[in-house]
Protein backbone atom coordinates (compact mmCIF):
# COMPACT_ATOMS: atom_id res chain seq x y z
CA UNK A 1 0.00 0.00 0.00
CA UNK A 2 1.21 3.44 -0.69
CA UNK A 3 1.90 5.66 2.09
CA UNK A 4 -0.47 8.33 1.04
CA UNK A 5 -3.60 6.03 0.60
CA UNK A 6 -2.89 4.98 4.19
CA UNK A 7 -2.63 8.35 5.07
CA UNK A 8 -6.22 9.17 3.01
CA UNK A 9 -7.61 6.20 4.90
CA UNK A 10 -5.73 6.97 8.52
CA UNK A 11 -7.06 10.55 8.38
CA UNK A 12 -10.83 9.05 7.60
CA UNK A 13 -10.32 7.57 10.57
CA UNK A 14 -9.30 10.32 12.59
CA UNK A 15 -12.18 11.77 14.00
CA UNK A 16 -14.61 10.53 16.67
CA UNK A 17 -17.51 10.11 15.09
CA UNK A 18 -16.16 8.57 12.07
CA UNK A 19 -14.08 6.18 13.35
CA UNK A 20 -17.49 5.00 15.84
CA UNK A 21 -19.39 4.75 12.52
CA UNK A 22 -16.82 2.88 11.26
CA UNK A 23 -15.95 0.36 14.19
CA UNK A 24 -20.21 0.28 14.26
CA UNK A 25 -20.13 -1.01 10.88
CA UNK A 26 -17.33 -3.48 11.12
CA UNK A 27 -19.14 -5.02 14.33
CA UNK A 28 -22.30 -5.54 12.19
CA UNK A 29 -20.55 -7.88 9.82
CA UNK A 30 -20.77 -8.19 5.84
CA UNK A 31 -24.55 -8.19 6.09
CA UNK A 32 -23.87 -4.32 7.08
CA UNK A 33 -26.51 -1.58 8.18
CA UNK A 34 -28.98 1.00 6.99
CA UNK A 35 -27.91 4.29 7.24
CA UNK A 36 -31.14 5.72 9.23
CA UNK A 37 -30.12 2.35 12.02
CA UNK A 38 -26.65 4.01 12.20
CA UNK A 39 -27.94 7.70 12.35
CA UNK A 40 -30.17 6.54 15.64
CA UNK A 41 -27.56 4.00 16.77
CA UNK A 42 -25.20 6.85 16.97
CA UNK A 43 -27.66 9.62 17.72
CA UNK A 44 -26.46 11.94 15.11
CA UNK A 45 -28.19 14.04 12.09
CA UNK A 46 -28.88 12.32 8.92
CA UNK A 47 -26.73 15.12 7.12
CA UNK A 48 -23.44 14.42 10.00
CA UNK A 49 -23.58 10.88 9.49
CA UNK A 50 -23.92 11.14 5.33
CA UNK A 51 -21.03 13.16 5.39
CA UNK A 52 -18.94 10.90 8.07
CA UNK A 53 -20.18 8.23 5.46
CA UNK A 54 -19.17 9.96 2.17
CA UNK A 55 -15.30 10.56 4.08
CA UNK A 56 -15.08 6.67 5.00
CA UNK A 57 -16.56 5.66 1.50
CA UNK A 58 -14.21 8.31 -0.55
CA UNK A 59 -11.29 6.15 1.65
CA UNK A 60 -11.82 3.34 0.40
CA UNK A 61 -13.25 1.84 4.23
CA UNK A 62 -17.07 1.93 3.46
CA UNK A 63 -19.36 0.41 0.44
CA UNK A 64 -22.95 1.20 -0.26
CA UNK A 65 -25.67 -0.60 -1.86
CA UNK A 66 -29.21 -0.22 -2.33
CA UNK A 67 -31.99 -2.41 -0.44
CA UNK A 68 -35.23 -0.98 -1.29
CA UNK A 69 -35.62 2.34 0.09
CA UNK A 70 -32.93 1.72 2.22
CA UNK A 71 -28.98 2.31 1.66
CA UNK A 72 -26.65 -0.57 3.57
CA UNK A 73 -23.40 0.70 4.64
CA UNK A 74 -20.94 -2.13 4.75
CA UNK A 75 -17.43 -2.23 6.30
CA UNK A 76 -14.76 -2.78 3.45
CA UNK A 77 -12.71 -5.77 5.38
CA UNK A 78 -10.10 -6.00 2.78
CA UNK A 79 -9.07 -2.45 2.37
CA UNK A 80 -8.94 -2.46 6.55
CA UNK A 81 -6.57 -5.44 6.48
CA UNK A 82 -4.48 -3.91 4.06
CA UNK A 83 -4.60 -0.61 6.38
CA UNK A 84 -3.47 -2.83 9.69
CA UNK A 85 -0.72 -4.91 7.12
CA UNK A 86 0.38 -1.64 6.73
CA UNK A 87 0.89 -0.42 9.43
CA UNK A 88 2.61 -3.61 10.82
CA UNK A 89 4.48 -4.51 7.89
CA UNK A 90 8.19 -3.50 10.32
CA UNK A 91 6.88 -4.61 13.28
CA UNK A 92 8.88 -6.81 15.52
CA UNK A 93 12.45 -6.29 13.86
CA UNK A 94 13.40 -9.54 15.98
CA UNK A 95 11.87 -8.66 19.08
CA UNK A 96 8.12 -10.55 19.05
CA UNK A 97 7.78 -9.43 22.56
CA UNK A 98 6.49 -5.92 20.65
CA UNK A 99 3.81 -7.44 18.47
CA UNK A 100 2.84 -10.55 20.76
CA UNK A 101 -0.41 -8.20 21.75
CA UNK A 102 -1.28 -7.80 18.44
CA UNK A 103 -0.55 -11.26 17.04
CA UNK A 104 -2.85 -12.43 20.04
CA UNK A 105 -5.35 -9.94 18.65
CA UNK A 106 -5.32 -11.03 15.43
CA UNK A 107 -6.06 -14.83 16.60
CA UNK A 108 -9.11 -14.20 18.61
CA UNK A 109 -9.89 -12.07 15.13
CA UNK A 110 -9.32 -15.26 13.14
CA UNK A 111 -12.28 -16.99 15.16
CA UNK A 112 -14.45 -14.81 13.39
CA UNK A 113 -13.47 -16.23 9.77
CA UNK A 114 -14.29 -19.67 10.55
CA UNK A 115 -17.21 -21.14 8.89
CA UNK A 116 -20.20 -21.71 10.49
CA UNK A 117 -19.96 -25.61 12.03
CA UNK A 118 -16.21 -26.04 11.74
CA UNK A 119 -14.24 -26.97 14.97
CA UNK A 120 -12.66 -24.11 16.81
Amino acid sequence: MESELAVKRLSALAQTGRLEVFRRLVRAGPEGLAAGDIARAEGVPANTLSAQLTILANAGLVASRRAGRSIIYVAEYANMSALLLHLMEDCCQGRPEVCAPLAEAFTRAACCHQPQGAPS
